[in-house]
């Protein structure tokens, strides 16, 4: 009867002397018979399986008896509300006076809800973590590839292009490949610690090398180490105290475009000095104007030349996104394939757009485009202004604003704040009610 009640009547009971549960259960049967006539007589319900059996618990203190009685009720609630108020008609208990009071009316229909509302909730919840959401599709993919490209070489992680690539950048950890495989670079290789391991001293004697660690004591002291037992050519300079795992996109194109010959790291006093010129000095070109050139003192500027075996007019390291040029005036250039930036066959320096520039391309000229660039106004992506929302939910760089030849409408603004986009440049104001306080609105036409 437990089991299929509707309702439970939990009742306390107090004697004046010592009883025990026989004695409550026959007060219960002896002093309601008849009260309540033929139709809610006790005896009759029990037998009909539409009350359950009296549960009593008992215990004596002082000579005096403290208990609960708790009887299920398959009746309506009227019925139920009833047999629990003759209850508390009972007066005595066995040879003692007695009180009985019932303290609730228990519906474990409404506590069985409770039950299912919450188990509901842990099965939802659990569900909507291991779903994959429609927008969450393409970076679930890339997130997963990036991952499966991560490979070994002699047991420390690496770029799947480390094998065979003529030129390799050497990395800390496992957490620096991933990185640069997420920027497209597939020619790193981790050396995993403070002890360069022989695979890697090995690696370094018939390659390119570019030393790209950690800008820490603890990157300054494995590049000494790699240059003591293996070959160094170039250092990719971090900014003091950032890890490579921590950087953006634009600053590891910056750091390795700069980076400087190992010749003069070695002639410097520290590579804090390195970085303190460069942040100072910043990019620097070529006397004719032609491709990007690292700052370099007139004591190393003749050791700049390619290393041996690989002079002449181009050296490619092989990475998906970046491509070294080392050339007869000893320029190292990076070159991002995904952006607009072009270099002229006589090698002039590559125009940096600006914000404006990407606002004058589409809107002004009424382009009928969307571009999505980044904080240093580097284009991410393009595509038809119609196609903007799926364009920016596709985009696996979050870019710092959205230019469109369009008016600004709400599934544009709710998809930027979802992507932390900083602002919105449209051509007019759409129809849209609510501005996302984290994405600012401009208008250009």
């Amino acid at each position: 009867m437990q089991d299929t009640a509707k309702y439970l009547i939990h009742a306390d009971i107090t004697a004046a002397g010592v009883v025990e549960r026989s004695d409550v259960v026959g007060a219960v049967f002896g002093q309601t018979e008849g009260l309540l006539g033929d139709e809610l007589d006790l005896r009759d319900l029990q037998d009909s399986k539409k009350v359950g059996r009296i549960d009593v618990e008992i215990r004596s203190e002082g000579g005096q008896s403290f208990g609960e009685i708790t009887v299920a009720s398959g009746l309506d609630r009227v019925e139920t509300a009833i047999l629990a108020a003759a209850l508390e008609t009972i007066e005595q208990v066995g040879p003692c006076r007695a009180e009985i009071e019932v303290s609730e009316i228990e519906d474990v229909r409404s506590a069985k809800r409770r039950e299912v509302v919450e188990r509901a909730t842990e099965l939802l919840n659990d569900f909507e973590e291991k779903s994959i959401q429609t927008a969450d599709i393409v970076e679930t993919v890339r997130q997963q590839v990036r991952v499966a490209d991560v490979t070994e070489y002699e047991g420390l992680p690496a770029g799947p292009r480390v094998a065979d690539s003529d030129a390799i950048v050497v990395v800390e950890g496992r957490s620096d490949v991933m990185q640069l495989l997420k920027y497209g670079i597939k020619n790193a290789v981790a050396v995993e610690g403070t002890d360069v391991p022989d695979a890697i001293a090995e690696l370094t004697a018939d390659r390119t090398v570019t030393s790209f660690l950690d800008g820490d004591r603890g990157g300054d002291l494995i590049l000494k180490e790699l240059a003591q037992v293996g070959d160094v050519d170039y250092v990719a300079v971090t900014p003091p105290e950032k890890s490579v795992e921590d950087l953006s996109r634009s600053e590891v194109m910056s750091a390795l475009r700069d980076k400087v010959p190992y010749e003069t790291v070695a002639s410097a006093k520290s590579l804090d000095s390195i970085r303190e010129e460069m942040s100072h000095a910043g990019e620097s070109t070529t006397a004719d104007g032609g491709a990007v050139a690292t700052p370099v003192s007139e004591e190393t500027a003749d050791s700049q030349s390619a290393p041996s075996g690989q002079t002449g007019s181009a050296q490619a390291e092989t990475a998906d996104d970046v491509t070294t040029v080392t050339d007869s005036s000893n320029a190292a250039a990076v070159t991002d394939a995904t952006t607009d930036e072009e270099t002229t066959e006589s090698g002039d320096e590559p125009t940096i757009p600006s914000l404006s520039d990407h606002i004058d391309a589409v809107i002004q000229d009424h382009s009928g485009t969307a571009r999505l660039v980044d904080e240093d106004a580097a284009l991410l992506a393009e595509g038809d202004a119609d196609d903007v929302v799926s364009l920016l939910e596709a985009t696996e760089d979050v870019p710092k604003t959205v230019v469109i030849d369009a008016d600004c409408t709400q599934k544009l603004l709710d998809i930027a704040a979802q992507r932390g986009v900083d602002v919105v440049v449209a051509a007019g104001h759409g129809e849209y009610v609510k501005q996302p306080t984290a994405v600012q609105v401009r208008i250009e036409g």
